[in-house]
């Protein structure tokens, strides 16, 4: 890969997208984004406040305007948080100013890796289990994803490390 195109990872919450994010971008020695990092550095509140105060299109409002402002940079490496493809415009940027990578996982994975973590404000239920909820998303969010990849990477057992390299050689046969 000579020149550094931007690489966006998608896919739903607990894929590991910020992850393999912060490690892809220092073995390509990229500058990384994190969506929801992003917003919370320049609102000075957390997600869930946000989600909150705002609700949930509120949210969405910011975290549009947020990765339209990110996606016009050069050579970075982008996570994005798990719903921003509902919004068309950010899957139609997404696709024509980078590779998009889909970072496809299970929701037995994704239960596994976001049950003790009380920053999800989609997974704050009360009468619906977490379970339900991640199907549910699922349904909707998992189609927007695979319409927009250029990459695909089923999410498994492997090391980060592993999964990294793996990218990076698609990335160099891309």
């Amino acid at each position: 890969m000579t020149e550094k195109r931007n690489i966006f990872l998608i896919g739903p919450m607990g894929a590991g997208k910020s992850t393999i994010g912060r490690h892809l971008a220092q073995q390509l020695s990229m500058e990384f984004y994190d969506s929801d990092q992003e917003i919370e550095k320049r609102t000075g509140v957390d997600v869930s406040w946000i989600f909150d105060i705002e609700g949930e299109l509120g949210f969405r409002k910011r975290e549009q305007k947020i990765i339209s402002e990110i996606i016009d940079k050069r050579g970075i490496v982008l996570s994005t948080g798990g719903g921003s493809i509902l919004s068309r415009e950010i899957r139609n940027k997404l696709s024509s100013r980078g590779v998009v990578i889909y970072l496809e996982t299970s929701v037995e994975k994704q239960l596994v890796r976001t049950k003790k973590n009380k920053q999800r404000p989609l997974l704050q239920v009360d009468n619906t289990s977490i379970q339900t909820v991640l199907e549910e998303l699922a349904f909707h969010r998992n189609p927007l994803y695979q319409s927009i990849a250029d990459i695909t990477i089923r999410m498994n057992d492997r090391s980060i490390k592993a999964i990294v390299f793996y990218i990076i050689r698609l990335l160099n046969n891309f």
